[in-house]
């Protein structure tokens, strides 16, 4: 069957299982992957990338916000022109590279520097022969939205470290286990205690497999937020996944649950409750 026209180019090897749906890590050797930007399995537009040389007593422009303020108060007779200068002005001085058209001849070509631009959102994420740059990420699945402020913080530490120190980036997805069951009124400092006391509260039986499988990656011997010299990038890979999964099945899917049924009329809402309050 041929593939619709929007359907992403990848082909089954690239695609892993996760609990949001398929990932495809972010490799420049696919012409589509979940966009480290926004997370979306999205088409991306290859660039390659020229330089232009400055002159002899130039630097680069580094754009403050006192500059940015001196811009949009410089008066202009072509308010279309002075508003794209204010638009690129507002994007640099956030720091991000930047993707935008500009028609000139250029000499220099940058060899082993590649650009690609995702169809989905339009940023750009930057590469150096095989590796991403920009943004920096770990290629790692984008968080559940719905983790806590702070095991989402630890869950993004542990992507930006994962190439450099997989045992430390797999400490920290443990640490972020800990503070889940923390978040879900445990005590959060022994894994097997903590499923003990879910499954006493009706603990769906997948997050409970899933924590036994943190447990036993951990060897039974490392505490949440501990280094095991044997953990590798696999290891965190998995941990990652596992992070997503509970907050899930325990976090995202009861609250999608709770806004569907506070979106039931008011009379509907108290005649369910009516029929489900026990009779004395």
């Amino acid at each position: 069957m041929p593939k619709a026209a929007d359907e992403p180019d990848v082909d089954d090897k690239q695609v892993r299982d996760e609990p949001r749906g398929r990932y495809v890590a972010p490799a420049v050797e696919h012409r589509a992957f979940n966009c480290p930007h926004c997370g979306a399995l999205a088409k991306q537009h290859w660039f390659t990338v020229h330089a232009e040389p400055m002159g002899k007593d130039k630097t680069p422009t580094v754009i403050s916000e006192e500059d940015l303020n001196a811009i949009k108060e410089q008066p202009s007779e072509d308010p279309k022109a002075h508003a794209d200068v204010v638009s690129l002005a507002e994007k640099m001085v956030t720091g991000f590279p930047i993707l935008y058209f500009e028609r000139f001849n250029c000499d220099y070509r940058v060899v082993n520097v590649s650009i690609a631009r995702c169809f989905n959102c339009d940023d750009i994420s930057i590469w150096i022969l095989d590796r991403l740059v920009w943004p920096t990420r770990g290629g790692a699945p984008l968080p559940n939205q719905d983790l806590p402020a702070d095991v989402l913080a630890d869950y993004e530490e542990a992507d930006r470290i994962l190439d450099l120190s997989p045992r430390g980036a797999a400490a920290l997805l443990r640490l972020c286990i800990q503070k889940l069951c923390k978040h879900l009124e445990c005590d959060g400092t022994n894994i097997n205690s903590d499923i003990a006391a879910l499954v006493q509260k009706g603990l769906d039986p997948r997050v409970q497999k899933a924590l036994d499988i943190v447990r036993v990656i951990g060897n039974n011997a490392v505490h949440p937020g501990q280094m095991d010299l044997k953990d590798d990038r696999s290891t965190a890979g998995k941990l990652f996944g596992l992070v997503n999964l509970i907050c899930e099945i325990m976090i995202t899917q009861p609250k999608h649950v709770n806004e569907m049924y506070e979106a039931i009329p008011p009379d509907l809402r108290e005649a369910i409750e009516k029929r489900d309050t026990p009779k004395t």
